[in-house]
């Protein structure tokens, strides 16, 4: 499947310009960064160290989600509409990955609990 220039624009992003952009998002909201790193650790399999040294290095979110120690088996499970889409329908596994991380987001966001964020 070839990627379209938008979805290319995507993946050059540097996940340490759209971190800050996460934890104003929550903190906005009442959450905390600790409930942040907590869900994207969850998906990724990152510590905090391993946050922190995403962020360092200005890694791209090609890179980022390609680094990552574990993506969670349960991954899968996460299912609605992000950005008008449906992340259980994208095709592209990276784009998917990416969805899935916005959609644990916007849960914290909206004060869900995090055992259900977690799908546990």
């Amino acid at each position: 499947m070839a990627r379209t220039t938008g979805e290319e624009r995507l993946f050059r992003y540097p996940f340490a310009s759209i971190y800050p952009l996460y934890v104003t998002k929550v903190e906005r909201k009442g959450r905390t960064t600790a409930e942040l790193d907590r869900v994207i650790g969850w998906l990724t399999g990152y510590d905090r160290a391993g946050l922190a040294a995403a962020i360092e290095s200005g890694v791209d979110l090609e890179a980022f989600f390609a680094q990552a120690p574990e993506l969670n088996p349960n991954a899968t499970l996460i299912t609605g509409v992000i950005c008008g889409v449906r992340v259980e329908e994208i095709e592209d596994p990276l784009v998917q990955k990416i969805r899935y991380m916005d959609k644990l987001v916007d849960e914290v966001a909206r004060g869900k609990k995090m055992e259900s964020i977690l799908r546990g």
